[in-house]
């Protein structure tokens, strides 16, 4: 049996796509199964772990030149297009929902974009407002350094309703009303990310500085970016 204490910290990008209902801001959101070694029946946000090809995927726009600059802070420089890519690719895996510009691949994609592709667009970045990063904490079955996006929905290629492409990953797909998420199984993180939208929303989503909570040693530690 693995150690939980020396599980490696992996890069992961979450997307929250948000769009304006009858109650005001809604987020989409979907249940983890239980059998799930992470977070089992929790809502969360779509997302997951950086494949290493997300990188080398081409974009047809770049992140703002701002949310670069605060990802690579404390990171891998350059690491930014890979995890906004990643975003966009595990939006799409796991709601079936594109954020994209239709556009020709200048080569065969990587096995995990090729049915993106195969719908004639290219990923696009600038939707993506990077908003929040958090480290898992030592003892967890899996432990990721996750960097998280906050989306318009109006960007999105398509119905905003249909899942019809998604993978089994998040059941109950659905739009939640901001005012409701936390009536919902959600992990700590997760709450703390929704207040933390809960105020970017009012003053107009674009943040002046980025939380960062900081978990990678022995003593949690609390940045803005």
């Amino acid at each position: 049996m693995s150690d939980p204490e020396a599980q490696p910290i992996r890069d992961a990008a979450t997307v929250l796509l948000v769009r304006n209902g009858r109650d005001g801001p809604a987020l989409l959101m979907g249940q983890r199964g239980a059998g799930a070694a992470f977070m089992p029946n929790k809502y969360v946000f779509p997302g997951g772990a950086l494949d290493p090809d997300d990188a080398g995927v081409p974009l047809a726009d770049p992140l703002s030149s701002t949310c670069a600059a605060r990802l690579d802070v404390s990171s891998t420089p350059g690491l930014a297009h890979g995890l906004a890519a990643s975003a966009i690719r595990e939006l799409w895996e796991e709601t079936g929902l594109l954020l994209g510009k239709p556009g020709t691949w200048p080569r065969m994609p990587p096995t995990d974009w090729a049915d993106f592709a195969a719908t004639g667009h290219l990923p696009s970045a600038s939707p993506l407002t990077f908003i929040f990063r958090a480290i898992t904490p030592p003892g967890r079955t899996r432990r990721f350094d996750a960097r998280f996006f906050l989306a318009d929905a109006s960007h999105v290629i398509g119905d905003p309703d249909d899942f019809s492409r998604a993978s089994d990953e998040l059941s109950h797909l659905h739009w939640v009303p901001l005012g409701e998420a936390r009536q919902l199984n959600l992990p700590f993180i997760t709450e703390v990310v929704l207040g933390e939208v809960s105020g970017l929303l009012t003053r107009g989503g674009s943040p002046e500085s980025v939380p960062f909570f900081d978990n990678s040693g022995p003593e949690p530690r609390f940045w803005r970016l």
